[in-house]
């Protein structure tokens, strides 16, 4: 037989096993024991496993709430900027307060230097 590659097949073994000396319990009485811890492990292996996959989808439910949160925030920051740059006008500087940038205006473009005409060609 194969080794166990994941822990769902660990688990699988040990039921396997367990069910198999339980079967045979009269036979295997001196490790009576030591089936009963097995299987306790096994059973608080599968409470475990259970309580990872519940967590796993209670992560799944913030993320899923976190994004929600997330566009719903961004849409009510957008629309409170907007209402900032109305209130205090485009070009206050009192906008900076609020991380915003005001307009100061375009910067004059700087006017190439015409290029030197070609000489008459004789």
């Amino acid at each position: 037989m194969s080794q166990p590659t994941s822990q769902a097949d660990h688990l699988d073994r040990w039921q396997r096993r367990l069910r198999a000396m339980g079967e045979n319990a009269a036979d295997l009485q001196h490790l009576a024991t030591w089936r009963e811890r097995l299987q306790g492990i096994l059973n608080n292996a599968q409470s475990a496993l259970q309580e990872q996959s519940a967590a796993r989808a209670a992560k799944q439910d913030a993320s899923r709430r976190f994004e929600d949160l997330l566009s719903e925030g961004q849409k009510l920051f957008t629309f409170l900027s907007a209402c900032l740059r109305e209130f205090y006008g485009e070009q206050s500087e009192k906008l900076a307060e609020f991380g915003l940038i005001p307009f100061r205006g375009r910067r004059p473009r700087k006017s190439a230097p015409t290029p030197p005409l070609p000489e008459d060609v004789q």
